[in-house]
């Protein structure tokens, strides 16, 4: 696997757990990652993107004060929000859908469950970074388009999109 110059990136880790924190800083230290913020709750990881440049965000589903939902929901629903458009990468060790689901609406870029692994852990990064997803306004909501396979041509159902490029 080719590894990912990451030296330049600025990523911002929320997560209750001080522990937790502790190891995904340990990892994201061995991909080559200096530049970390760290934030015990969503109204401090709100703070830093008010006083920092950040790159990637890594928000866990269970902050204090806003969870991870509202935090990213804060940041992509308002015009004025700090950083719109930054990745973030949702981790929960609750993974049932109906929380997924609710990440996924929201905002995020991507979900993975805890416990993780630093391979699980670098393969989000390297999506975010290598296939950044586009970012849609439908009114109800602003975010990276939850639909992964846009050019999948198998498909062929009524419902299937149109690529207007080829109009």
């Amino acid at each position: 696997m080719r590894l990912l110059d990451m030296s330049e990136i600025s990523i911002l880790v929320a997560d209750p757990s001080p522990y937790m924190t502790k190891i995904i800083r340990a990892m994201l230290r061995g991909f080559g990652i200096n530049k970390i913020r760290e934030a015990g709750d969503g109204a401090i990881a709100l703070e830093e993107f008010k006083t920092h440049t950040i790159d990637i965000a890594i928000f866990d589903y269970a902050l204090a004060t806003l969870d991870g939902v509202e935090l990213t929901e804060l940041l992509r629903a308002d015009e004025k929000s700090p950083n719109r458009f930054v990745p973030i990468i949702m981790l929960s060790a609750f993974t049932e859908k109906r929380r997924v689901v609710l990440a996924r609406d929201a905002g995020i870029s991507e979900f993975l469950r805890k416990p993780l692994c630093a391979r699980d852990l670098y393969l989000r990064l390297v999506e975010v970074i290598e296939h950044p997803r586009e970012f849609v306004d439908t009114g109800k909501y602003f975010g990276p388009d939850r639909r992964r396979h846009l050019n999948d041509i198998s498909y062929v159902g009524d419902e299937r999109r149109i690529d207007f490029s080829e109009i």
